[in-house]
């Protein structure tokens, strides 16, 4: 008779961050199986106590957070500026984008009412605000927010229902000078984040239509997605200016520079310290 970890252990398992090819193992009997689980379960919890008291011993922060004020910083040495915007955006703001009840976003969207929802995205709060920076100030303008967004999504290792976002953008640009600004910004993120090796491949976006993504690791995750403008989305806000944009995604930028194999190890969570699993 041939057996395997129950969907228990295997759970169990994973969650301590077992890999794949133990928790696949097979077994000729249960009783063999169980004994196997018994000492997995128990040399992983030892490594994770060992990993959360290092944390509490030299870390003290999480990557999320680490990689978040590292990411400012650099921007803002670069001259882009940082704001801060409400996470409650309203209906309008996301029609603005195309956003409606015929969109395939908009089923994913967290509605918190009629007219507001938990905001999937960055863009639409950051054009209402360089509309006005762009009267007040001489081009180009660069800013930058980081903060939580939120999506329905399925729930695989490269997707949670919160995660964080960076977006950058810039504007007031030579439009044939866009790629190769493009190509700088991504570049000076992925420096940062200790990203050596990344492609940016052409792909199609629900919301912008044609965007460059960025790429990176063995299994090719896609860890930003960018835009450049004059865009047929920018007359909205009144926008004429050449741009570029870029949209990262924190906790996928720190699975590719290889912290952690699952997302929702690596966000906000209750379960989970920095990776570490909590319930040990």
């Amino acid at each position: 008779m041939s057996c395997s970890f129950s969907e228990t252990q295997r759970q169990r398992l994973r969650e301590l961050g077992a890999p794949p090819e133990e928790i696949e193992t097979g077994f000729d009997q249960p009783q063999a199986r169980d004994r196997t689980f018994q000492t997995l379960e128990k040399r992983y919890v030892k490594r994770e106590r060992e990993r959360l008291l290092e944390f509490r011993e030299k870390r003290l922060r999480p990557r999320l957070c680490v990689l978040e004020n590292e990411l400012a910083e650099v921007l803002a040495a670069h001259g882009f500026v940082q704001v801060a915007t409400p996470i409650l955006m309203s209906k309008g703001l996301l029609a603005r984008m195309g956003i409606d009840e015929s969109h395939p976003l908009h089923a994913q969207v967290f509605w918190v009412g009629p007219a507001q929802c938990l905001r999937p995205m960055l863009a639409p709060h950051l054009y209402y605000v360089v509309k006005d920076l762009l009267r007040l100030w001489a081009r180009p303008v660069g800013l930058f927010e980081v903060g939580p967004c939120f999506r329905k999504e399925s729930q695989g290792s490269a997707h949670a229902n919160e995660f964080t976002m960076l977006n950058l953008a810039e504007f007031g640009l030579p439009e044939d000078h866009r790629i190769g600004r493009l190509r700088e910004l991504a570049a000076l993120i992925m420096k940062k984040t200790g990203i050596e090796e990344y492609e940016i491949v052409i792909e199609t976006s629900e919301v912008y239509g044609e965007t460059y993504d960025l790429v990176a690791g063995p299994d090719r995750l896609e860890v930003a997605s960018c835009a450049l403008g004059p865009h047929h989305l920018d007359s909205r806000w009144s926008i004429t200016d050449a741009w570029v944009g870029l949209g990262f995604g924190l906790e996928r930028l720190l699975m590719a520079a290889g912290e952690n194999l699952h997302l929702g190890r690596l966000g906000r969570s209750l379960s989970y310290l920095d990776g570490i699993r909590l319930n040990i």
